[in-house]
């Protein structure tokens, strides 16, 4: 809060008044690249446009709702199709929230170690429902293997859930949901250790930099085979959903508030020409990750050294 100073009969007081809002909100769900790309965003648009802009933490469909009430302006890195139901809601339905068509191209799938994969010939999904390669996995001693599915609120932790399902390797498995770095924390740990670790991997992503990881081979991708609902379709998304293939091609799209075109043009214009590339994702996981840069200072070296790329977004 500001405060205001008054004088009352000769003396003065502090009286406190509302901070002004920020022009633009950027909300931030809880991934590393997103971070990376939020920040950009922020430097980006303060330092060429001269506005005000604000970071706020925010799940998917938190973010989304509030794209369409106003009280946020933009998500940076929606994946499409694991968000599908809040695209189609917000960007085909209502027509309050607009998409960046550059989208980054990404990968979602199952990992295991490589010296576990190796060792115990470790090579397909359907290898998982396997209670002797399950106990591989085992770290606690309660006779399921633990297999870490995603974060809390991320589409994709329901999906996993979903496959899990339809594979049948939730019945020798805890699904695990924990913070994606205590999670990878975990698995550097593991190898260190010399001990077997089984999780969600995606790219871009950084840990692919640094591990040696076996990607499990599922049958390919089938629209007839993948019947995915979220908890915010129906109650019963779980019992009511199929998944027993692999994923879909991912893209990362950015999406932001139809009504930035009228208030703001000049960010408008900006987000939806900004474009990245799966490497340029990558390499900002790591940065924020792996070499624990500061992300407000990351954003301010990325844009300085990008700036050819910036000023192209605002111009096209």
């Amino acid at each position: 809060m500001k405060k205001l100073t008054m004088l009352l009969g000769g003396a003065s007081m502090a009286i406190a008044a509302p901070a002004l809002a920020a022009d633009i909100v950027i909300g931030v769900p809880n991934w590393p690249s997103v971070n990376a790309t939020a920040h950009i965003l922020k430097v980006a648009i303060e330092q060429n446009l001269g506005l005000e802009v604000e970071l706020q933490n925010g799940t998917n469909p938190i973010v989304f709702e509030a794209m369409d009430s106003g009280a946020m302006h933009v998500h940076p890195e929606v994946w499409l199709p694991n968000q599908q139901n809040l695209h189609d809601t917000y960007v085909k339905e209502k027509g309050t929230v607009a998409m960046n068509p550059n989208g980054v191209e990404a990968f979602q799938g199952m990992c295991v170690d490589k010296a576990t994969a190796d060792a115990n010939g470790i090579t397909s999904i359907d290898d998982l429902t396997n209670p002797d390669i399950a106990a591989l996995f085992d770290s606690d001693g309660d006779g399921q293997g633990e297999l870490w599915i995603g974060a809390p609120g991320w589409a994709s932790t329901n999906v996993e859930k979903i496959r899990a399902k339809s594979y049948g390797y939730d019945q020798v498995f805890e699904l695990t949901e924990i913070d994606e770095t205590v999670a990878y924390a975990n698995l550097d740990n593991a190898i260190k250790a010399g001990k077997s670790w089984v999780g969600f991997c995606y790219t871009p992503h950084y840990v692919f930099q640094l591990h040696d990881l076996q990607v499990l081979d599922e049958p390919p991708y089938d629209a007839a085979k993948w019947k995915v609902l979220q908890p915010t379709d129906d109650p019963e998304w779980l019992e009511k959903s199929e998944a027993g293939v692999a994923w879909d091609k991912a893209y990362l799209h950015l999406h932001y508030a139809k009504s930035l075109e009228n208030d703001f043009p000049e960010v408008a214009r900006l987000l939806a020409n900004m474009k990245l590339d799966t490497d340029q994702v990558s390499e900002m996981t790591y940065a924020l990750v792996i070499d624990e840069k500061d992300p407000q200072a990351y954003a301010e070296e990325w844009v300085a050294a990008h700036e050819d790329a910036v000023l192209g977004w605002m111009s096209e």
